[in-house]
């Protein structure tokens, strides 16, 4: 992905990083990234970045996204895929569903069970807590 800004070509990938179950995932994401092939973006500590693709922080709270290298957006499982895609151990993985896209549908739909009850029991009331 191009930054729009510095001109960087590293998918960008925007996490809610004040949500524990998301920072402990992202976080071994992380720790496999060591030479930093992917832009780590937590949108809950600063949601600025989200704006120049014009992706909204609700939305961007609702479902993991992530910006290709290629400037196209993904969220949910096909978020993790593109992330997959590039972090060693995972590559393989993330190759192979890149080729089955009915496999990641229905990796989007648990997905969006699992998002959709994180984000009850942690913004129900508007405001999104650390727990």
């Amino acid at each position: 992905m191009r930054d729009r800004l510095s001109g960087d070509r590293r998918p960008v990938v925007f996490f809610d990083g004040g949500c524990p179950l998301c920072r402990r995932e992202i976080g071994h994401y992380q720790r496999l990234d060591p030479v930093g092939r992917l832009d780590w973006k937590d949108i809950h500590a600063d949601p600025g970045p989200l704006e120049p693709w014009g992706i909204g922080w609700d939305v961007a709270m609702r479902r993991m996204h992530v910006v290709d290298a290629q400037g196209r957006i993904h969220s949910g499982a096909w978020a993790f895929v593109v992330v997959w895609r590039h972090l060693p151990y995972y590559r393989a993985l993330g190759e192979a569903l890149y080729r089955v896209p009915a496999v990641v549908c229905l990796m989007d739909r648990v997905y969006d069970w699992i998002a959709v009850r994180r984000w009850r029991s942690r913004c129900s009331d508007g405001a999104c807590r650390s727990d």
